[in-house]
């Protein structure tokens, strides 16, 4: 059962204030929104759904639970496929630079011992050297994607702060369901049909205006 340090320790990494830049990133909803392809509050959810069931947050959360139960000399090839899973430079970019991020200051704050890992690579194995609660880590992981997408757009549909939080409200019932499918992090599980948002992060590479890294 999840102590009251657990949950504090979890809010703490994903809050807005962990420096791992997660704020830079749209995961490709910045060219969806500019070519037209997410424009209202239901386009927004059902594109951030999609990405949750058939794309990275699966395949994030199988990942996080398999460096989880994972021992040291697994984790290179978990974080292998990681990377190989990363269907664009730019989402190679984010997974990468995100997880060196969360590697390095959570090596210096908690002396933890961590290389340089993809991001859900980095936080199974920094949940388990520190006995975190597997599903509530995954949880905290999906709802820190699902609120820095919806943050997206809000800024560029644009939404209203009152649709963004209801989005991340109505969302939350997934993310828990998406921990408890992954728990036992096998690999065997990956897939990916989340084929427009794969290819919204392609676009994104040649996108002329931009905010967001990816």
């Amino acid at each position: 059962m999840a102590t009251a340090t657990d949950i504090l320790t979890l809010t703490q990494w994903f809050s807005p204030a962990y420096p791992v830049g997660a704020f830079a990133y749209s995961h490709g909803l910045e060219w969806a929104i500019d070519a037209g392809e997410v424009a209202t509050a239901a386009q927004t959810h059902a594109w951030i759904e999609d990405v949750l069931r058939h794309g990275a947050g699966w395949n994030d959360g199988l990942f996080l639970a398999a460096a989880y139960h994972a021992e040291q000399d697994g984790l290179a090839e978990i974080d292998a496929t990681s990377r190989a899973f990363a269907a664009s430079s730019e989402r190679l970019k984010e997974t990468r630079l995100q997880g060196a991020a969360f590697c390095d200051v959570t090596a210096k704050v908690w002396a933890t011992d961590l290389a340089q890992l993809t991001y859900p690579v980095a936080v199974g194995r920094a949940a388990r050297l520190e006995g975190l609660p597997l599903d509530l880590t995954t949880q905290f992981y999906l709802m820190a994607f699902v609120s820095n997408l919806a943050a997206v757009a809000m800024r560029l549909v644009p939404l209203g702060q009152t649709d963004g939080q209801r989005l991340i409200r109505d969302l939350t019932p997934l993310c828990t369901e998406i921990a408890e499918q992954t728990c036992e992090g096998s690999l065997d599980a990956l897939t990916s049909t989340a084929f427009l948002g794969d290819i919204a992060a392609m676009k994104h590479e040649t996108q002329y205006s931009r905010i967001f890294r990816t």
